[in-house]
């Protein structure tokens, strides 16, 4: 009864760590933008965020906030509740909504999420905002592309970590079934032995 428990123990631990680093690859999969945006002050950034085409009729909203759990709408969809310096737009045939941020101040400098609202747990991704101070005044959008600095390397770091994660968390789901099952066969063996011994002695 202790050695079942312990084997129940050992088989939850690897089932939900494989069950969390799966939701973020599903969710990854299921709406993607840009690690990393770069804006100037007095400019504008356009972010695009892209989403799996059967939340084509979901709420969208674009949030501020280093932890998503607390961060601020910023605007949100459907309703195009834009402000005077931001704006979104939801192109539900192309599974894209847009995000429009102009006369970028340095406050603005910060942590975003594209959010789908669903039932439950919503779907988001984080986008960094980063400000820079040019008498220039141009328009920096999703699609440029720049060297890698160190935060999108620290990203990219830990997405190619959780990957490795999961790998190892599926290898150790399996040998945990592979100990579970040696376990019981042992178990059941050991059992015959005991059983066929008592026949034995009675039939002695």
């Amino acid at each position: 009864m202790r050695t079942s428990g312990i084997s129940l123990g050992f088989f939850n631990a690897p089932v939900f760590c494989l069950f969390w680093l799966t939701k973020h690859a599903v969710d990854s999969a299921e709406l993607s933008a840009p690690e990393v945006v770069t804006g100037v002050i007095g400019g504008s950034v356009t972010v695009h965020c892209q989403y799996d085409r059967q939340f084509r009729n979901y709420t969208k909203y674009w949030c501020k906030g280093q932890i998503y759990e607390l961060c601020e709408i910023v605007v949100k969809t459907p309703k195009m509740r834009n402000s005077e310096r931001h704006s979104i737009a939801d192109d539900k045939e192309a599974g894209v909504f847009t995000v429009t941020m102009t006369s970028l101040r340095e406050s603005d400098k910060d942590k975003y999420w594209c959010v789908i609202a669903r039932h439950g747990r919503n779907t988001h991704t984080s986008v960094r905002l980063r400000i820079s101070e040019s008498d220039t005044v141009i328009t920096t959008t999703a699609a440029t592309t720049t060297a890698k600095t160190p935060e999108e390397d620290e990203v990219s770091w830990w997405a190619t970590l959780r990957w490795i994660l999961f790998i190892l968390m599926l290898c150790c789901l399996v040998s945990t079934h592979v100990i579970v099952w040696r376990i019981k066969a042992a178990g059941k063996t050991q059992l015959q032995h005991e059983v066929q011994y008592q026949n034995t002695n009675i039939y002695a």
